[in-house]
């Protein structure tokens, strides 16, 4: 890797001067429906796409239902580490009704962690059945009858 440096753990002159925070914007224990817009909170830091060379900048992944990859690795990319490479900072997910974990984690621009990691709390959240739309009813309207014609 001739002329070009990573962020990461295994590199300690890329090291992070001072503690990141980040935040999932979900509260450990939520009811959520099956689809729902998650948005990626960071502080003391910038977004930046994936493959883009920025100080003191990446991008977010999406942790679902797994624990923490190898942090001075790239993050997998498949259905339990979702990748926002274009620098997004929210998301909409749809997951399975039942009992989910969900985690950021912040990459450089090669998918491996920061060091140290700027990571979120692993937050526990529980997927409701989708309810089935409640049948409408037009409203019924009570007509008073008017004989005409009859004396």
């Amino acid at each position: 890797m001739r002329g070009r440096s990573r962020t990461n753990a295994a590199d300690p002159r890329h090291r992070l001067k001072e503690p990141q925070s980040i935040s999932v914007g979900l509260n450990d224990g939520a009811k959520l429906p099956t689809r729902v817009t998650i948005r990626f909170g960071l502080r003391d830091m910038g977004v930046a796409p994936a493959g883009l060379e920025r100080a003191n900048s990446g991008h977010h992944h999406l942790l679902i239902d797994t624990e923490l990859p190898p942090l001075d690795k790239p993050i997998p990319n498949d259905f339990n580490h979702l990748h926002f490479g274009a620098g997004q900072t929210e998301a909409e997910v749809t997951l399975k009704p039942g009992p989910h974990t969900v985690q950021l984690l912040f990459g450089d621009k090669d998918h491996v962690p920061h060091n140290p990691p700027v990571m979120s709390p692993r937050i526990r959240v529980v997927v409701a059945e989708p309810q089935p739309p409640k049948a409408t009813v037009p409203p019924t309207r009570k007509y008073k009858r008017i004989r005409r014609g009859t004396r």
